[in-house]
């Protein structure tokens, strides 16, 4: 459904894409994962034509963007990571008075469209109210009505939820939930836990290029690395220098008083940690090998060093 090949794009000295290449399957949920700046917008802006590659190429559903004659419009519903609107419209108003008439999609059916779409993304009681008054998840899920208004096959996401409160969050990634299997859905964001919930393939995009593409279980499966969790009363302290230098040790992160330790080997890590913590009078609460997430995965893939 989604296929790039060799995307370059620079502004100046920056190279926000260097040579990317993905594809995306019909009907999957995709997670174009990387962190700020690895280039997913730029990407974003391509795939929907609102920006040039300096070379490559990309297509959706085999139509080749960016070739005169080609319009891929009707194929693509965008939810940009900020959506605008026009703040003095009701949410109805909005979907058939002006979303809708861009697609040609006029009078009963047009209404028809708005009231279904304010129902599947729970505005219906709001479809009176006028926009400016809409919290920003109900913006971000109106943002999202409007890019289905033609029924596309092929959605993309700019960071849908990044800057929702935990209800709107929610409420959005339930709502994406919803459309799996109705429509193919690249879903760029920087929240694992996002990706870990709603996607089925992962991409991990940094400094402009992809790291990996998979299936969530088979990434998480072949890159499985032993993983302690050591939760402290007192904190870490010098521990955390001493642990971060060890051979054995890949990874080190910590939050609220618990550190996560990526290993290389269960056997050969096992004692020495223990031993450490010991030496330093640390008031261990918990010591456990845990089966690793996605953050472990990324932290690894994307070259992240011990953060203490």
């Amino acid at each position: 459904m989604i296929r790039i090949e060799n995307l370059v794009k620079t502004y100046g000295p920056v190279h926000a894409l260097d040579g990317l290449s993905l594809s995306v399957e019909a009907g999957a949920v995709y997670g174009f994962l990387g962190p700020n700046g690895a280039g997913k917008t730029t990407s974003m802006r391509i795939l929907s034509g609102l920006a040039r590659p300096d070379s490559g190429r990309a297509w959706i559903l085999d139509k080749e963007i960016g070739i005169p004659g080609t319009d891929i419009r009707s194929l693509i519903g965008v939810l940009p990571e900020e959506p605008t609107f026009y703040s003095w419209m009701t949410a109805r108003e909005y979907l058939r008075d002006f979303i809708a008439p861009l697609y040609k999609i006029h009078g009963q059916k047009a209404a028809g469209r708005a009231d279904e779409l304010l129902e599947i993304v729970t505005l219906k009681d709001a479809a009176n109210r006028r926009i400016g008054g809409f919290s920003r998840g109900m913006r971000q899920r109106l943002g999202l009505a409007q890019a289905l208004v033609h029924q596309p096959p092929v959605l993309l996401l700019d960071e849908p939820v990044s800057a929702l409160d935990p209800a709107g969050r929610k409420e959005v990634l339930d709502l994406i939930e919803t459309l799996r299997g109705q429509t193919t859905i690249l879903l760029s964001t920087h929240i694992l836990a996002d990706v870990e919930r709603v996607c089925d393939m992962v991409g991990i995009i940094a400094k402009g290029r992809l790291i990996v593409q998979d299936r969530r279980e088979d990434l998480l499966a072949r890159y499985v690395t032993p993983l302690f969790e050591i939760e402290s009363d007192n904190g870490f302290g010098h521990w955390l220098e001493w642990v971060g230098k060890q051979p054995f040790v890949t990874n080190v992160t910590v939050s609220n008083h618990t550190a996560r330790v990526l290993v290389t080997d269960v056997e050969k890590a096992q004692k020495p940690l223990l031993e450490s913590l010991a030496s330093e009078s640390l008031r261990v609460r918990r010591f456990e090998k845990v089966h690793p997430s996605l953050e472990d995965v990324f932290l690894r893939l994307t070259g992240k060093e011990a953060q203490p």
